[in-house]
This record gives structure tokens, sequence and C-alpha cells, in this order.
């Protein structure tokens, strides 16, 4: 008797545990979606619900005229909600065909890791756990790459 509850319990522990990751993993996706949406929409109270206010976002952008990337752009919190404003107020530069890809590297307890494909290129972002909440607190882009490899396991 005593084994069948032993075996009971951690057969609810391991099933709430899976539920709580697969939850996790949720929200980690709907925060990058929130990111991606903030400009998409030029919706900023996406921002204030998913970016960090002490937010580091650098990147790249890629000028057809010289050929090249920019130099290392840095964007604090209050930049990226001034560019959503303004960014797609007209709905001009996406499509519902606009690319909209979430993948999450790794979901832990406090920090989490994802990669966002938009329209404007590639995102790397870092999250963290504040308050129950997962916020962005780091960002790399680039234009959409010109090429690209990784690794595989």
């Amino acid at each position: 008797m005593k084994r069948t509850f032993t075996l009971l319990s951690l057969l609810v522990v391991a099933s709430l545990s899976a539920q709580n990751a697969e939850t996790e993993i949720t929200n980690v996706k709907e925060a990058c979606l929130d990111y991606i949406n903030t400009f998409y929409k030029a919706d900023t109270t996406l921002a204030y619900r998913s970016v960090h206010k002490s937010v580091r976002k650098t990147g790249f952008y890629f000028k057809d005229d010289d050929m090249a990337y920019s130099k290392q752009l840095e964007m604090p919190f209050d930049k990226l909600v001034d560019l959503a404003k303004r960014w797609n107020a007209d709905g001009s530069r996406t499509t519902k065909n606009s690319p909209k890809e979430v993948v999450i590297f790794e979901v832990s307890d406090k920090t989490a890791s994802a990669k966002v494909t938009a329209v404007w290129g590639i995102d790397y972002l870092s999250l963290m756990k504040e308050n129950g909440k997962w916020m962005i607190v780091n960002v790399l882009w680039q234009s959409p790459p010109k090429f690209s490899v990784s690794e595989t396991k």
C-alpha cells in the first residue's frame, strides 16, 4: 500500500511538473509574441507588458546603399516605445503573412532564451521571470541575415 501511494505521489508530481513546464513555455512564447506585435501593431501596451524597463537592445541594420551593416545600434526602453509608436503606425510595413516566428531555446525557473524572426530580421531574446511574469531584458538583433549556420548536436 505504501509503495502504491509513493508511486501515485510521484506520478502526480511529474504530471504537475509537466503542466507547469508547458505553462512556462507558453508564457515565454507570449512575451516574445508581445514583443513582435509591439511593432507590428504599433501597440506600446504590449511593450509595457513584456519588455523590462531596463532592457538592453543592441543590433545591426543592413544598409542597402552601402551594402554593409551599421555600427552597433543601442535602444533603451524609452526609444523602443518611441519606435514602436511610429514604425508601423500606418500598417504598411507588415502584412498578414509577415513572419512571426518564435523559437524557444530554454526555459528555466527564473531565466529563458528565445529567437524571434520578424519582418525586420532576427532577434535573440533573454528573459527573466519577475513577480511571476516573463520579461525581456536583453535583445540582440540584426537585419535579415545574408547567411546563417547553426551547430546541431
